[in-house]
């Protein structure tokens, strides 16, 4: 859990929001509960998404995963492998080339590699949300120590 201002966040939920890839959500952190909610990207009702503008001071936007960096931590990952034939293979599917499968398919055959991709991709991800809750005054480096990494 997260301390911010005597407020408690589930640190999972938040980690899930910030990691979630679906376009078709909105996630929202309400600053009075700690509660972490979503609602649909193409809600249609003007009044719901009203109430949320007017009360910015409540309701903080999480912001939406970053396909770009992910692309990056793949790349940086790939670039670390000392196996030559894993690495082509990544490369490949990197590339985009089918025939090679996607990462994660390739990986189910090398689970320590595995863990070591989902390892930087968790790091990154809390260093992000870490900044965010900085950013917005709900962390401090004295609840630092509150924090429990994912396994």
């Amino acid at each position: 859990m997260v301390l911010g201002h005597d407020l408690e966040i589930v640190w999972d939920d938040l980690m899930d929001a910030f990691a979630s890839g679906q376009a078709d959500r909105v996630y929202f952190l309400d600053r009075h509960s700690g509660e972490i909610f979503y609602v649909p990207s193409a809600m249609e009702d003007e009044e719901f998404w009203r109430q949320l503008e007017n009360n910015q001071d409540r309701f903080l936007e999480i912001p939406p995963f970053d396909y770009s960096v992910e692309r990056q931590i793949m790349t940086d990952f790939v670039d670390t492998m000392e196996d030559a034939g894993l690495k082509r293979l990544l490369d490949g599917s990197l590339a985009g080339k089918k025939l090679h499968g996607n990462i994660d398919d390739v990986l189910s055959f090398y689970p320590e590699e595995f863990e070591r991709l989902q390892k930087m991709k968790d790091e990154f991800i809390t260093s992000r949300v870490k900044n965010w809750l900085e950013e917005n005054n709900l962390f401090t480096v004295e609840t630092e120590a509150m924090f429990v990494p994912r396994i």
